[in-house]
C-alpha cells in the first residue's frame, strides 16, 4: 500500500464531508509553489524561464500558511523551481505538520543531503523526488550528467534517517516502456514508500516543445508501462488515475481540485496554464470560468492533457462518488491490479525503437548559443 492508512483515512473522511455537504467543487491539494528558482535546467520545464527578477523572490513563511488555511485542503504539495533552496524552507515544512497538512516537498534531490538535517521525520512529510527513469535516462531528462547518482544518494539518506520518499516521474515521448519498468524494480529495492507518474504536460515555456505525449500515445505509452505489472511494485496514487492514464476509464478535468498558489497570487485555472491570477482562494473558485477549460471544453490547450493536476482529483472524486469507482479503488488497494494486456505486452516485448537519447541531446558544458541549438534540433 503507497499511502499510509492514518493519510488515506483522513483523505477519505475530507472527501465524504464535501460530499454530504453538497460542495461540487472542492481542493484536494494544494500546490504550493514558494519560488521559481533551481539548480537544475530541464528542457521541459518552463518554470525557471521566468526574468531574474522574480527568480529571486520567494513566498514568506507567513504567505504560505495564510494560503493553505485559506484553502483548506487536506494535502499540501511543494513544488518549484527547488524548494530546498528557499531559505526558510524548514519553518514553512514546520508551521504544514504543526496544521497536520501531508506534505509532499518536491524536489530533485540534489541537497537532499546537505540540507536534510533541517527536518524531522513525521507521517506528514514525504519528500518526492523527481527521477524520470534509470540512470542514462534521468540525466538526458534533466540535462545533467550525474544528477541520477545524487539523487540516488539523497534518497537512500532520507530513507536510512525513517523519512517518507517517494518518486515522481514524468514520462515523456520516446520514453522505453522496458526501461521505466526496470526503473521501478530499482525504486522498489531503495525501500521508498511508492511512485507517482505522469505523463509529460506541454509547458508553453519550455525549450523542448516536442516530446510532449499526445493522448492517444500516452494510454499507449502507459498500458505498455502497467500491463501486467509487478505485485511488488507500489504507486503512491489513485489506482483509478492509473486506470486512466492506461485508457481504462474516462474522467473530465477538475482543476480545482489541485489549486496553484505562488509569488503572483491563486493561478487561474490550474498548475499548468496561467491565465490570469486572483488574491484569493474564494475569488479563484467562484470567478475561473472552468468550462473554458479541460479536454470537454475544446480549449486546445488542454486537449492532450491527462495528469495528475487535472485528473487524479477526478479520480479520488469518483471514489467516493459513485458505487463503481470505490469497488475499483478497492479491489486494486486491497488485491492489486490484475490487469493483462496482450497487445500492449506483444509490443513491448518488440518494441526496441526507443531510446533515452530522444528526448533532448544533455546541454551540460555547452555555451548558451550551442543549447539553444540543440533544444530547437
Amino acid at each position: 500500500m503507497g499511502v499510509p492508512v492514518s493519510q488515506m483515512w483522513t483523505v477519505a473522511s475530507y472527501v465524504l464531508k464535501q460530499k454530504l455537504s453538497g460542495r461540487k467543487r472542492y481542493p484536494l491539494v494544494l500546490m504550493l509553489e514558494p519560488l521559481f528558482r533551481c539548480n537544475l535546467a530541464c528542457a521541459g520545464c518552463g518554470k525557471i524561464q521566468y526574468p531574474a527578477h522574480i527568480l529571486k523572490k520567494q513566498l514568506s513563511p507567513e504567505e504560505c500558511f495564510k494560503a493553505v488555511d485559506e484553502c483548506g485542503a487536506p494535502m499540501v504539495s511543494i513544488p518549484g523551481g527547488e524548494p530546498l533552496m528557499h531559505p526558510q524552507i524548514k519553518e514553512i515544512v514546520e508551521g504544514l505538520v504543526a496544521r497536520k497538512k501531508y506534505i509532499y516537498l518536491c524536489t530533485n534531490a540534489l541537497l537532499l543531503k546537505e540540507k536534510i538535517d533541517l527536518f524531522t521525520p513525521s507521517k506528514y512529510l514525504t519528500f518526492s523526488v523527481h527521477m524520470d527513469g534509470q540512470k542514462e535516462h534521468h540525466d538526458f531528462s534533466v540535462c545533467r550528467e550525474g544528477g541520477f547518482d545524487v539523487a540516488l544518494e539523497g534518497i537512500k539518506e532520507a530513507v536510512k534517517r525513517g523519512f517518507r520518499v517517494t518518486t515522481n516521474s514524468t514520462l515523456f515521448d520516446g520514453t522505453d516502456p522496458k526501461s521505466v519498468r526496470a526503473f521501478f524494480d530499482e525504486m522498489m529495492d531503495l525501500g521508498v514508500e511508492g511512485m507517482m507518474l505522469s505523463p509529460g504536460y506541454s509547458y508553453d515555456k519550455a525549450p523542448d516543445q516536442q516530446h510532449f505525449l499526445p493522448r492517444a500515445r500516452t494510454t499507449e505509452l502507459f498500458r505498455k508501462i502497467l500491463s501486467n505489472r509487478k505485485k511488488r511494485w507500489v504507486f503512491n496514487q489513485s489506482p483509478l488515475f492509473l486506470e486512466f492514464l492506461m485508457g481504462e476509464r474516462t474522467y473530465a478535468c477538475t482543476p480545482w481540485g489541485m489549486p496553484t498558489y505562488n509569488l503572483f497570487g491563486w493561478q487561474k485555472p490550474c498548475y499548468l496554464l496561467a491565465d490570469g491570477y486572483v488574491e484569493t482562494f474564494k475569488e479563484l473558485m467562484e470567478l475561473t470560468e472552468w468550462e473554458r477549460y479541460g479536454y470537454e471544453s475544446g480549449n486546445v490547450k488542454c486537449r492532450n492533457c491527462m495528469v495528475h493536476s487535472g485528473y487524479e482529483a477526478s479520480a479520488v472524486d469518483d471514489t467516493f462518488g459513485t458505487l463503481r469507482g470505490l469497488w475499483g479503488a478497492a479491489k486494486a488497494t486491497l488485491f492489486g491490479s490484475e490487469h493483462r494486456d496482450e497487445a500492449a505486452l506483444k509490443a513491448l516485448e518488440d518494441d526496441s525503437s526507443s531510446h533515452p537519447g530522444s528526448l533532448v541531446p544533455l546541454t551540460v558544458g555547452k555555451s548558451k548559443n550551442e543549447k539553444r541549438e540543440l533544444q530547437n534540433a
